[in-house]
């Protein structure tokens, strides 16, 4: 099977010679040639993701051509071709090119399109989308990941990542497209000429800070303390760098110190093993710079801008961690009292989490009283909900927010946005600070207010062809033969999420355990590695009583893996 994909390929015209050289050198190797091409890159729910190279399993441009030829049938089959496309990029290698080579697409097939003019954080296109009431959007990223991937992620008219049914049609679309035959490709110049390339830059840029100032509850607060608050801050590498600090900057922040080592966009993350803001080792760097300064808080984003990882300091001077759950409920818990306060908190008012995330926010939405309401992983799903309110008049949308560094105050985009999230952080930190108080003390009050949560997860990666089917045996496994109980916790309830009749939610392949003590686990493939997640959480009776349950639930549930 892949030596015949290979074979395609190989025998293919129109092959830049890069490519060319590559399938020859292939040849001679085998195993690296059944990687490259033992599958198609799987067009998911999100779009693509995959490591760079050459072959039917590798983000090139031939690859991204033939998702966009999909997508534009597509949208010429919805009769949205005016309506246009915007599209942004982020700092990993080939990013810029695949951008272009979307736009081109786009433009052989009649539609219009709006490409920034330099890289842009996701929350961004999101944004865009609905700002140039677009028909669609795309933002070439692979979030997180490590600098041998990138990605090329779908976005519907509403600004949210499409989700079914939308985006099984689309997939559908993508999936007759014929690699080397039915793509459609014009010059840079031809596409200006027929007046449908479109560069979009700075009055997109100031149209969505503004949107984003917008979430401020608490001016007061940022005055009185714009000078005297301190704050750190690394892009690791990424595009949050000018978005964020112009911010900041705009708000009256005055003491923001960034990290200059990861301060421009550079797609070999040189000082990082990870790009990832939930790596405690991405944070060397700006940590060393916090002690220097002083800072109160320390933030990092993701190459991205749509992840945020966060520090702060306690009143001895030490700086702790806060997990993705942690900083979620932090501001959530800011966002709900503040409006409250200020008598703006609505009746109808909702905060959307998914199903992996801490079980803190029942008990914070429970005291304010909003719904609480549960998606499967993936923000897509989150921003799905907003949609829905706005159809429905069910609710208004207060808060979102998921366990891996991820949320959004505001409905300006219907993605994570970690550029909204710094900001709000900031003002949080200057209003506790107001107040004779600080983010970390919040964080203590979060605990003994609402009980002492704590959350991890656990991954084993499965690469290849026989890592699929692997981790597919596993969770068939799991489901024909589900633990009752787990270390010395027992099993009371199991929610499998391929079945959508019962959860109400779309089907997925996830298995859910509710266990006693108010401790859980869920297992699910990632959509984006080739690896299995786990998800724990517990809740102790103090901080390290609640560090010993999960390391021990955690210890008990290895041989899950």
């Amino acid at each position: 099977m892949y030596q015949e994909k290979y074979q395609e390929w190989l025998n293919a015209g129109g092959l830049d010679a890069d490519t060319r050289q590559a399938l020859a050198e292939m040849a001679e190797d085998p195993e690296k040639m059944r990687d490259c091409f033992y599958q198609d890159l799987n067009f998911g729910t999100g779009g693509l993701r995959g490591i760079l190279g050459v072959g039917s399993n590798r983000m090139n441009i031939y690859t991204v051509r033939k998702a966009t030829q999909g997508l534009a049938d597509y949208i010429c089959s919805v009769h949205k071709q005016s309506r246009g496309v915007a599209i942004a990029y982020d700092s990993r290698h080939m990013s810029e090119t695949f951008a272009m080579e979307t736009a081109l697409v786009l433009c052989a097939n009649g539609i219009k399109t709006y490409l920034y003019e330099g890289l842009r954080p996701t929350p961004q296109l999101s944004f865009t989308i609905r700002h140039l009431h677009c028909a669609a959007g795309v933002v070439i990223t692979a979030s997180h990941n490590p600098a041998a991937y990138n990605g090329y992620k779908v976005y519907a008219e509403d600004g949210g990542q499409i989700t079914p049914p939308l985006d099984h049609e689309i997939i559908s679309f993508v999936n007759r497209v014929d690699l080397f035959r039915d793509v459609r490709h014009i010059s840079e110049a031809q596409a200006k000429e027929a007046g449908l390339l479109h560069r979009i830059g700075e009055d997109v840029d100031r149209a969505y800070l503004a949107a984003v100032k917008k979430i401020i509850l608490r001016p007061e607060a940022i005055e009185q303390e714009k000078h005297r608050l301190k704050i750190v801050y690394t892009p690791l590498h990424g595009t949050g760098l000018v978005p964020v600090t112009s911010l900041l900057k705009e708000c009256g922040f005055t003491q923001v110190y960034v990290v200059a080592a990861q301060a421009q966009p550079d797609g070999d993350f040189p000082t990082v093993k990870l790009p990832n803001p939930e790596d405690k080792d991405a944070f060397a760097l700006a940590l060393a710079l916090a002690k220097e300064k002083d800072a109160d808080l320390v933030l990092a984003t993701d190459p991205d801008a749509d992840r945020l990882g966060v520090y702060v300091k306690d009143p001895a001077g030490g700086y702790h961690v806060l997990s993705g759950n942690l900083s979620g409920a932090l501001l959530m818990e800011y966002e709900l009292s503040q409006r409250q306060a200020l008598q703006k908190l609505p009746a109808d008012g909702a905060v959307v989490k998914t199903i992996v995330t801490g079980n803190i926010s029942k008990k914070i939405a429970a005291a304010y009283h909003v719904a609480l309401i549960e998606t499967l992983t993936g923000f897509k799903y989150i921003g799905e909900q907003i949609k829905r309110f706005e159809e429905s008049g069910a609710h208004s949308f207060l808060f979102g927010y998921e366990e891996s560094y991820g949320c959004l105050i505001g409905t300006h985009a219907r993605d994570k946005d970690a550029v909204t999230a710094s900001l709000a952080l900031c003002e949080a930190a200057a209003w506790y600070q107001s107040q004779g108080s600080s983010l970390w003390q919040q964080v203590r009050h979060l605990y003994e207010t609402y009980g002492y949560y704590t959350e991890d997860i656990l991954t084993k990666s499965y690469p290849g062809e026989d890592g699929a089917a692997h981790m597919k045996n596993l969770m068939r496994a799991l489901r024909a033969n589900p633990p009752h109980s787990i270390g010395s916790h027992q099993v009371f309830e199991i929610r499998d999420y391929l079945d959508s009749a019962k959860t109400g939610l779309p089907s997925s392949d996830v298995l859910y355990f509710s266990l006693d003590q108010e401790a859980w686990f869920c297992i699910r493939p990632s959509g984006t590695e080739p690896k299995l997640k786990l998800y724990v959480g517990v809740r102790g009776n103090s901080v390290s009583h609640a560090q010993q349950l999960l390391e021990s639930l955690k210890a008990d549930l290895q041989s899950l893996l």
